[in-house]
């Protein structure tokens, strides 16, 4: 990794990469396409049932936008859509793990 960054910059990449997960629904989203996993719209309204079809629709875009998300159409009748991460997004995994792992340190009995 050949960055050189200052606190400032370092701060700065930071704040940017939390922006693009950002969204009520994004990290929901990305946690039910790990590890490989290719969901069709209707797999993943039925997932988080919470969700809109209207925010799920803008978040999925928003993903696929910014280089998370990868949409596959298959033109047949009728069309079908299906959503994977892009390498990218798959490398998130790890990162986000580390975030659960850290958050989990402070609820722990021994720690802080």
């Amino acid at each position: 990794m050949g960055h050189d960054y200052t606190r400032e910059t370092a701060a700065e990449g930071v704040e940017k990469a939390l922006k693009l997960l950002e969204g009520r629904w994004k990290l929901v989203i990305l946690f039910h396409l790990f590890g490989g996993r290719v969901l069709r719209f209707s797999e993943l309204e039925r997932a988080i049932p919470a969700v809109s079809q209207k925010m799920l629709i803008q978040q999925l875009r928003q993903l696929e936008q910014d280089g998370i998300v990868r949409r596959t159409i298959f033109h047949q009748v009728p069309p079908k859509v299906e959503y994977s991460l892009t390498d990218w997004g798959q490398a998130l995994c790890p990162a986000l793990d580390a975030l659960l792992t850290w958050a989990a340190e402070r609820e722990a009995p021994d720690g802080g």
